[in-house]
């Protein structure tokens, strides 16, 4: 009987973290009206703030992360389809250049891929 609640209680925390991490809900767009216009994106509580980002496609852009998360998991962002990896510092903001690309979307992740967003160019 034991081994069963144990099991049950491990099981629906998996189901948990599992939601949580790659099924929970999104937080939404940010529509920059330029590109020079000051991006802030938080991060905290195992989620970028806002976690779908839309820019205009072909111009250089500055994304600025503000890490409030201890986590060691949200101490970098990747952009690997551009090439970016940027390590950020706790409290504080780090700008992150993006060049100019062709539309389309770009995934950005921690380096374990639990922090997840995406970067629309349109």
């Amino acid at each position: 009987m034991e081994a069963v609640l144990v099991n049950t209680i491990g099981v629906l925390l998996i189901v948990a973290i599992i939601w949580w991490f790659w099924l929970g809900p999104r937080r939404g767009a940010v529509q920059a009206v330029e590109a020079s216009e000051k991006l802030q994106i938080l991060v905290r509580g195992g989620v970028y703030e806002p976690d779908h980002i839309r820019l205009p496609a072909n111009q250089t852009a500055t994304l600025h992360f503000r890490r409030e998360d201890p986590s060691p998991c949200s101490e970098w962002v990747i952009i690997p389809d551009l090439g970016i990896s940027a390590e950020l510092e706790l409290n504080q903001e780090t700008s992150v250049e993006i060049p100019a690309a062709k539309p389309g979307k770009y995934p950005f992740s921690c380096q374990m891929q639990m922090y997840r967003g995406t970067l629309i160019l349109e």
